[in-house]
């Protein structure tokens, strides 16, 4: 079974650590959601990962050591999805998911008839058919969501990183991607990391929570053992009850001043 290994994984910019020795394994299959309040180093963790920010500590994928690999090997086991991806205005659906094979194809090489066919295969699974010749640029931001997380799975890596897929979502689409990310990962065998601020959504589909304050970690396991009131309390220094629903925490703000 594919497992990454992340062993005191650190980054730091001018003497200051964003992200100070963090350490988890993910199997595929498995989802992880990286949560924290604002500047806890979320990002830059799935950065790290991501080989796009420096960073100190090992990265393993089983016995296959990361650091050693270049842009394009990494690429074939980890694809990344960021909170902002860039569509190209005038770039079709198809031909921007078909992006995600270029880890695949050697240089200065083009597509092959199997690359194609995997992209087909793809908008087919995530219900694009009638979105595969219109403009990226046209899309809503469901729309959108669907098809970055389409050419990260046409990468066809095991592990796959997703930095805030719901963010300006309305909860229609939350839903809706959230859904989708939750059925591939079991159906494909893939393993999720994903960042996220909305604490109930965080804790109602991944398998365990990492909670991280300034880079560290400091909580981490089942949302019922992270999504805690202490936890929210002290972290993030907000008042809060929690609800529980079938075992998963729902996370409801307190106010604090009162109706007169």
């Amino acid at each position: 079974m594919t497992t990454l290994n992340i062993h005191d994984m650190s980054v730091s910019v001018n003497g200051h650590d964003l992200v100070h020795e963090v350490s988890f394994s993910l199997s595929v299959g498995e989802w992880l959601c990286i949560i924290g309040p604002n500047g806890a180093g979320k990002s830059t963790l799935l950065k790290a990962i991501a080989g796009i920010t420096a960073s100190t500590g090992d990265m393993y994928i089983d016995n296959h050591d990361l650091r050693r690999f270049n842009e394009r090997e990494r690429a074939c086991w980890i694809a990344y999805v960021p909170q902002e991806p860039i569509l190209p205005a005038g770039m079709r659906v198809f031909d921007y998911v078909l992006l995600g094979r270029t880890a695949h194809l050697n240089l200065l090489a083009s597509e092959s008839p199997k690359d194609v066919d995997i992209t087909n295969i793809v908008i087919s699974e995530l219900a694009l058919d009638e979105f595969r010749d219109r403009d990226v640029a046209t899309l809503s931001g469901g729309e959108r969501q669907r098809v970055t997380i389409a050419r990260a799975l046409a990468q066809a890596s095991p592990i796959i990183l997703l930095d805030e897929p719901t963010t300006a979502l309305d909860v229609g689409y939350q839903q809706e991607v959230l859904e989708l990310i939750d059925r591939l990962r079991r159906e494909q065998k893939i393993a999720v990391v994903t960042t996220m601020h909305d604490l109930t959504v965080s804790g109602l589909y991944p398998d365990r929570l990492m909670l991280l304050s300034h880079g560290q970690v400091v909580s981490n396991g089942p949302a019922s053992e992270v999504l805690t009131v202490d936890n929210i309390s002290e972290y993030y220094g907000a008042q809060v009850q929690i609800i529980g629903n079938n075992g998963r925490p729902i996370v409801v703000p307190i106010r604090t001043i009162q109706d007169s």
